[in-house]
Formats: structure tokens, C-alpha cells, sequence
């Protein structure tokens, strides 16, 4: 489980884009979520999640895989759009893995539902 760091404030514009980049990977795989975080070099991944019958990952441990697929060693935020609850226990294990800091949680349509620490 994780803690709530802050009640929902408006996001800047690089939190902004990780929710954006989640929404349109939840919505092209027409998953239950979807997930993006950024790196400490700026770059982003994006992810949805993977429900296969041999394959089981949520949408932040495919953008934090995509992450270090790409060499990143940490992370500064990630984002997961779905439900809108705090990240599950797979998700913040994920997310500690490379040092994030900080996990936004959206509903479908975007609206901001907190701010996690993994």
C-alpha cells in the first residue's frame, strides 16, 4: 500500500504529459489502465495494462520495463490512469525499483485522485 503524499493539486506541464501519454495508452489497448512515467534524463514510456493468460503486468510495471529497456536508472514521477485509487502493491514495487518518488493517480477522464509515494 501506499502513503498519499498531497491532496489533488492541479498538475504542471510534465505531470500533465505523463497523464496524457497514460490515457492514450490505456485507451490504443483498451485496457483496465494506463501508465507513464519520466526518467531523470526527461524522456518518458508509456504502457497499458497486460492480461494475457501466461502474461499478467499492470500498466506501470510496463512503462517502468520500457524504462529500463531503455537504460533509465531512476525515475522522477509516474502516473497511472484508470480507477483512480492508489496504486496497487505491484504497481509501488515497480515504481520504488528505480526511485520514484512520486505516483499520480487519474480516473479515465483525467481528473487527479492523488499524489503516492511508492
Amino acid at each position: 500500500m501506499t502513503a498519499p503524499t498531497d491532496p489533488p493539486t492541479p498538475l504542471d506541464a510534465e505531470d500533465a504529459k505523463l497523464v496524457t501519454l497514460a490515457r492514450g495508452a490505456r485507451g490504443r489497448a483498451a485496457a483496465v489502465e494506463g501508465a507513464a512515467v519520466r526518467d531523470t534524463d526527461g524522456r518518458t514510456y508509456a504502457g497499458a495494462t497486460v492480461a494475457l493468460p501466461s502474461l499478467q503486468l499492470t500498466a506501470l510495471q510496463v512503462a517502468v520495463a520500457a524504462a529500463v529497456s531503455a537504460a533509465a536508472a531512476a525515475l522522477e514521477a509516474a502516473s497511472i490512469v484508470g480507477a483512480g485509487g492508489p496504486p496497487d502493491p505491484e504497481s509501488a514495487a515497480a515504481a520504488r525499483d528505480l526511485d520514484c518518488p512520486v505516483v499520480i493517480t487519474t480516473t479515465a477522464d483525467g481528473t487527479v485522485t492523488g499524489r503516492h509515494r511508492p
